[in-house]
């Protein structure tokens, strides 16, 4: 009888013990997520779904807003998830166009940061007609200085994607990490998966 209470007690402390590393992995270094619009196409489709590094941009202390050990701070280029700033309980995901101190403008469909023009290879325009400063900001806006501490972000579906240019900055807190590859893709209208996408650098 001891015996077999031995063995329920090992495998009691082994699954705690997978879950515990399983919640500190997720908290700390690395977390999935699966992508739900078209917003970052032709990077990112709906029904892939990524990994993010969470250390990257340092370590949060709980209950706080600071960060400790971090490697380095957002990047322009970076794809990254973070939380909503209209609604905190929602994950957006977008590429960073500006960072504190910047002063990013749009021109017919052109970003300008710091007043060049941004080489944007990543993007695509599904849009030929171009909209006025007055009637929206989708394809002229700015300019606009990043306050330090905050992120301008856009979608790479330039023309679809609701982001810094209607909602405003996001704060450095609120970044989640960096988006670095794809383990998995879904095509639901063919029922299938993307095999081509699968193990893609998020770039």
């Amino acid at each position: 009888m001891k015996k077999k209470k031995g063995i329920i007690r090992e495998y009691a402390e082994a699954i705690i013990t997978a879950l515990l590393l399983a919640l500190i992995i997720r908290a700390y270094v690395v977390q999935a997520f699966k992508i739900p619009s078209g917003s970052m196409i032709p990077t990112l489709v709906v029904g892939d779904h990524i990994l993010v590094t969470k250390f990257i941009y340092g370590t949060k202390i709980p209950f706080r807003d600071t960060r400790v050990l971090v490697f380095r701070e957002p990047q322009r280029g970076d794809v990254v998830v973070f939380k909503y700033p209209q609604d905190p309980d929602r994950d957006f995901i977008k590429r960073v166009i500006g960072i504190g101190g910047d002063v990013v403008e749009g021109r017919n469909k052109i970003v300008y940061v710091n007043g060049k023009p941004l080489n944007e290879p990543y993007i695509q325009h599904t849009d030929n007609d171009i909209r006025s400063i007055g009637m929206d900001v989708r394809d002229n806006f700015g300019p606009l200085y990043v306050p330090k501490g905050k992120l301008f972000v856009m979608g790479d579906n330039r023309d679809q994607s609701y982001d810094s240019r209607y909602w405003g900055f996001v704060d450095l807190s609120a970044v989640k990490g960096k988006a670095f590859i794809i383990y998995w893709s879904w095509d639901s209208n063919r029922h299938r998966p993307r095999l081509n996408r699968i193990g893609k650098l998020v770039k």
